[in-house]
């Protein structure tokens, strides 16, 4: 067995589970770092450079090779779903167009750097890029 070494790193806790999962699908051992820290404080995975997934020095290339592989349209035929059907499309226009969104976002990360909790309510939903309706989903 060698050095733990970085594959990958994440913004959220979660998707490092979710990559650590599918190597470990592949027979890989991973581990990740930081992940305590982060959930404690998730202001701080930038300054931290995001949770770490390593592996093995050994199995370096065949986790880069996994990690890089796309799976979402496995997934979608898993569901049942066809391309078509699972776009999101404008409430008000019916565009294609949108993009997730979270609606009061940035009041709220204001609150919490000056106060150290957040006060104000956030939405997530999709916002339009053609006539820039939010809509909540």
């Amino acid at each position: 067995m060698g050095q733990l070494v970085v594959v990958a790193r994440y913004s959220y806790p979660l998707e490092a589970q979710i990559a650590k999962s599918n190597l470990e699908a592949a027979g890989i051992s991973a581990h990740i770092a930081d992940v305590h820290t982060i959930n404690t404080n998730w202001l701080y995975s930038d300054a931290l450079g995001g949770v770490r997934l390593m592996v093995d020095s050994d199995n370096v290339q065949e986790a880069e090779e996994i990690l890089r592989q796309d799976f979402s349209q496995s997934v979608i035929e898993e569901a049942g779903e066809d391309e078509e059907e699972s776009q999101w499309r404008c409430s008000h226009c019916g565009s294609s167009d949108v993009i997730p969104f979270t609606k009061g976002k940035r009041p709220a990360f204001v609150v919490f750097i000056l106060l150290g909790f957040p006060l104000f309510k956030y939405q997530h939903g999709i916002k339009c890029n053609d006539c820039g309706e939010f809509t909540q989903k």
